[in-house]
């Protein structure tokens, strides 16, 4: 159910009905008053109401005479990420968020939100998962359980923690049970569209078939990664770089058990004693202007490299974010045990 609407009254209501409301939602307590269309117009709280009675109101007037007329509101889509985070800090932790109509389309709790983020969310869920037969002969391998959830399952809430609640997920290989599983997200508070692959499109080019994104950013993941990645630090440090495209990449180190020589025309200029070089690998997700998703040819075969590359022809900043949290493939059978016995230790949250 869209949760958000219990935090809503409508105009014209009496405090009475407001005080009930009040209490049902008791530790978030606050209430928005709207019109029929949800415009918002106020907002109401437990000290607005004892004011309110103290000025000699009764619980039945209306509480249009004792609202709060200006509330502070996050606007959908709204790319300013650092006002979102001083109204974290300042303590304005229920806010409403209206759409360019002044319409409430959703409402955030910082209690249970780390942030807002404004992105939409594509998780590529059509692959088929051969490495994972015969697990994933009769069930799709996103749909695979790692602890008590589904893989995807694990992924999409992990997004909507950062506040991201428009959301595609891309299904071939028995996609009807994946979209049977999540139908259209109503009950966790968020919009979820499918894009159906008719033939394998690679890691990005079913991307090319969304036209209507909300947002002028776009996360693209894979299905079947854990991850703890902290997606706010992520799209904070895409805005520092001022880059059009960042991927997320896993440090690996390796260690040389010898000197390695640095050499020229024979001659040892110097050398180092059994040095550590780390490489930064391609860990699955990527964040994006939308505008760079021109590039994606019209339902062909295209990998998330390949975009990479023809951005870096074309003079495009592509930056790596380093992750610094826990991350795994889980694309082999070894790679599923490992899942089911980190679940247990990692901070997900």
């Amino acid at each position: 159910m869209n949760t958000y609407k219990k935090h809503l009254l409508l105009k014209g209501s009496n405090i009475r009905k407001a005080l009930e409301r009040l209490d049902f939602l008791s530790e978030d307590a606050i209430i928005f008053i709207v019109d029929n269309e949800n415009h918002l117009i106020g907002s109401l709280t437990d000290g607005d109401v004892r004011r309110g009675l103290l000025k000699g109101f009764s619980i039945d007037h209306l509480v249009d005479e004792i609202i709060q007329p200006n509330p502070k509101y996050i606007r959908k889509g709204e790319r300013n990420i650092n006002k979102v985070i001083e109204y974290r800090e300042n303590n304005f932790r229920i806010l409403p968020v209206l759409d360019k109509a002044d319409s409430i389309v959703n409402v955030i709790n910082f209690r249970e939100l780390k942030s807002y983020l404004p992105v939409d969310a594509v998780i590529m869920a059509g692959g088929r998962g051969e490495r994972l037969r015969p697990l994933t002969d009769t069930t799709p391998k996103p749909l695979l359980k790692v602890g008590d959830k589904p893989i995807l399952e694990h992924n999409l809430d992990r997004l909507r923690l950062f506040g991201i609640d428009d959301f595609w997920i891309t299904v071939k290989y028995l996609g009807e049970q994946i979209e049977r599983y999540f139908g259209d997200g109503h009950e966790k508070s968020i919009s979820i569209q499918y894009v159906h692959e008719n033939e394998p499109l690679g890691t990005i080019g079913a991307v090319s078939k969304i036209r209507n994104f909300s947002h002028d950013y776009v996360l693209v993941t894979n299905s079947d990664l854990l991850t703890n990645v902290d997606y706010e630090h992520f799209f904070l440090d895409f805005l520092k770089n001022e880059a059009d495209f960042s991927v997320v990449t896993i440090p690996y180190s390796v260690d040389i058990p010898y000197a390695v020589l640095e050499t020229n025309n024979g001659h040892v200029l110097n050398f180092r004693e059994k040095p550590t070089y780390t490489y930064y690998s391609n860990g699955g997700i990527y964040l994006m202007k939308r505008e760079v998703l021109k590039h994606l040819p019209i339902e062909k075969h295209f990998n998330a490299t390949d975009l990479m590359e023809t951005l870096i022809k074309n003079g495009n900043k592509v930056v790596s974010y380093p992750l610094a949290g826990y991350w795994l493939d889980i694309g082999r059978h070894e790679e599923y045990e490992k899942a089911q016995k980190d679940i247990k230790t990692i901070n997900f949250r």
